[in-house]
């Protein structure tokens, strides 16, 4: 049986993000075998600026399930969470995106891996690389940090919830 480390990255920005992005990975919990979690991470919206920032997260897990059982399991778990797909970039209470599967390249109609955009946003590059610092993108063949010190000018910063002291 072969198993594959699998990336995916959460975002929320309606309602209770912290509870969106914390119930997201409990279901991840229930179905795959969580490896690592990223702190939390807040930006900006893409697209339709009249939103509210997003909380980005990004999570590891170690699986046999095929990377279509992990899709469903996904789409589900954000359809559960009252996910609504109505504008592209549009405000949701949660958002689950496979980043990686494994070195695989999957190229579907709905389903494309690594995912197209992830080289492109910060929110999505500095959690992952937090994780996993030493990963090349599968495709490309580069190294995260290349792709993260070309996308710098884009504000992300770690989020604190009002109960953290750490500060920053």
């Amino acid at each position: 049986m072969l198993f594959n480390k699998v990336y995916i990255g959460l975002g929320s920005n309606l309602g209770d993000r912290e509870q969106y992005l914390k119930r997201a990975i409990e279901g991840i919990g229930k179905e795959l075998e969580i490896i690592s979690i990223s702190s939390v991470y807040e930006s900006e919206p893409i697209g339709d600026l009249e939103q509210n920032k997003f909380l980005n997260q990004v999570v590891e897990v170690y699986t046999s399930k095929n990377v279509d059982d992990i899709f469903a399991i996904t789409k589900e778990i954000e359809q559960k969470l009252g996910r609504k797909r109505s504008i592209k970039w549009g405000s949701r209470t949660i958002d689950i995106d496979i980043l990686l599967f494994g070195r695989e390249i999957i190229d579907k109609i709905d389903l494309k891996i690594p995912h197209p955009e992830m080289i492109l946003r910060r929110f999505v590059l500095e959690p992952l690389s937090e994780i996993v610092s030493d990963i090349v993108i599968p495709l490309y063949n580069i190294p995260i940090s290349f792709y993260l010190s070309k996308v710098q000018n884009q504000l992300v910063y770690i989020y604190r919830s009002e109960g953290d002291n750490d500060g920053v």
